[in-house]
């Protein structure tokens, strides 16, 4: 036998006695499924139904936004100190106890309608995260002894990751409706309780790694890492709808985040094991992955705007929502497995960039000509699933490809850069978003509103027939010529909305164009292939 063939049936040996020895394998991919699942539902869970989360607490829509970043930007924080915990404790004691943290996050969410007491938790809830992907990726990945396998496992993780914000439209939804917000929340808490019970009884109290004091922890550049990217957050959701740094608010915040960059920067160039390898960044293919990723990102959360607009032009209730959106989640899940294959048979990577963002540029080509005030609900169908399936297919690869850019030793904190990439992404999104949303649909309104007159003749027969439709409807006359006028107000708003909706579609197909013109003009893009170079690599 081999030396590598020794090592890899050491390692492999290492991690059986984890698991109790009447455990089949299948029962462990289970259990690690029950326990991921539920995690993955409370990512998102504030935006499925972003109006009944906003009217639960009291809040504005713009807070579950953020309390979502500060759910991503926990789990990006504390993704390189999780490390030392995970190295430290057993890996049942440790399954355990994060496990129990999480239902007990659950259960004060549940009792809670107090925005302030949410904010934190969340951000805790993110820290748990961290904690549940690390642990139990770190059990899926060990165990295998092939790439192939590993690209599969790869895809299935984060092809799960994707497709949570449609999953949990079409879970939710239903009970959203039915019941208050925090129901969901009672859900979560009796999802945690199956991994509670299974996880004593299938696990052994058994080390994956020598244990490693919990001294000197780097919790000084944790702290500076997840406060910037709480700021980060802050700054580009709250941004538009304070003028930007007009505010003393977003002025302020931005100060801080300047701040703070430097000093986190200087002290990871200071320190002998930096909480982040900047060398990382001396790698061109990292960092063509990273703008790859983070375009991808901006065209994935698209979907914020499409559901408005059917929710708000097209009147469809959450639940009818969420069963378009399975279209989506198809797309999603087709497209994440041919990327897999795709990835498996050594593909070119500048191959799959390509066709992905060429079903990006269909889908916002289509979804720009096809915004209406009225439309059938079978004409977004295709649109959505192609724009699943582009999503599905840049996703996986490009993770991959920008990992394994680096070398095997800086693979956590290219994890963990590439995961910071995709949070910033989601917040620059919703910047996007709330800037044609506030400032363009006010341009809009204000552009209306300058060309209608009293004397402007169709203007004035369009009120004509709608006073008289609604004196044959019955309303009182007193009251017809206000009624009219109302109508008038909400069909402008309606134009807005589509205006707006057509001014975000026509930016995001320039800025695909740009990265299509950019992935063909690189050169070095022409010959690369993505393989995965360590068995241990790390998932972000």
């Amino acid at each position: 036998m081999s030396t590598s063939t020794q090592q890899k049936a050491s390692t492999v040996d290492n991690i059986l006695p984890i698991f109790k020895s009447w455990v089949p394998e299948w029962m462990i991919k289970i259990v690690l499924f029950i326990l991921l699942l539920p995690s993955i539902v409370l990512f998102f869970l504030p935006i499925t139904n972003i109006q009944a989360a906003a009217g639960y607490y009291g809040s504005e829509p713009a807070d579950m936004q953020f309390s979502v970043a500060l759910f991503y930007a926990g789990y990006v924080g504390f993704y390189s100190l999780e490390r030392r915990f995970f190295n430290y404790l057993a890996a049942r004691e440790y399954f355990i106890l994060f496990t129990f943290l999480l239902l007990l996050s659950s259960w004060i969410c549940y009792l809670s309608r107090e925005v302030y007491i949410f904010f934190p938790i969340r951000f805790i809830q993110g820290l748990l995260f961290a904690s549940t992907v690390n642990l139990s990726l770190s059990l899926m990945f060990t165990r295998l002894r092939s790439e192939r396998a590993r690209e599969i496992s790869f895809s299935i993780f984060f092809g799960l990751l994707i497709c949570a914000l449609p999953f949990n439209n079409i879970v939710t939804a239903d009970l959203i409706d039915n019941f208050n917000f925090n129901i969901v929340y009672k859900g979560a808490l009796f999802s945690y309780l199956p991994s509670l019970v299974l996880l004593p009884l299938t696990m052994n109290r058994i080390r994956l790694n020598v244990r490693f004091p919990l001294y000197r922890l780097d919790w000084q550049s944790f702290a500076l890492y997840s406060i910037g990217l709480v700021l980060i957050g802050y700054i580009l959701i709250f941004g538009q709808e304070y003028y930007w740094f007009t505010d003393n608010r977003i002025f302020y915040s931005g100060m801080g985040l300047l701040f703070l960059t430097v000093l986190f920067v200087l002290r990871q160039q200071a320190m002998k094991h930096p909480y982040i390898d900047l060398r990382i960044f001396r790698s061109r293919s990292f960092k063509a992955g990273l703008l790859i990723l983070f375009v991808m990102y901006i065209c994935r959360f698209v979907s914020g705007i499409t559901n408005s607009y059917f929710v708000s032009l097209l009147g469809f209730d959450p639940m009818h929502v969420s069963y378009i959106n399975a279209f989506n989640l198809t797309g999603l899940i087709s497209g994440t497995i041919i990327a897999a294959c795709m990835v498996i048979q050594k593909k070119n990577i500048r191959y799959i960039w390509s066709i992905g963002f060429i079903l990006l540029l269909i889908f916002h080509l289509i979804m720009f000509y096809h915004s209406d005030v009225q439309a059938n609900e079978y004409n977004y169908f295709m649109p959505l699933y192609i724009q699943g399936f582009g999503v599905g297919l840049i996703m996986v690869p490009t993770i991959i490809y920008t990992i394994s850019s680096v070398a095997v030793s800086r693979g956590t904190s290219a994890a963990a850069i590439s995961l910071a990439i995709r949070y910033l992404g989601f917040c620059t999104s919703i910047a996007l978003i709330n800037f044609f949303e506030l400032f363009g649909k006010s341009m809009h309104y204000n552009a209306f509103q300058d060309r209608l007159s009293v004397l402007d003749y169709p203007l004035i027969h369009h009120m004509h027939v709608q006073t008289n439709l609604l004196l044959t409807k019955g309303l009182h006359p007193g009251l017809s010529d206000k009624a009219t006028e109302k109508l008038l107000i909400a069909s402008i708003n309606k134009q807005d909305q589509v205006r707006f909706a057509m001014d975000y579609y026509e930016l995001i197909a320039w800025l695909i164009v740009c990265i299509l013109l950019l992935i063909s003009l690189s050169p070095y893009l022409g010959k690369t292939i993505i393989r995965l170079r360590s068995r241990r690599l790390s998932p972000a």
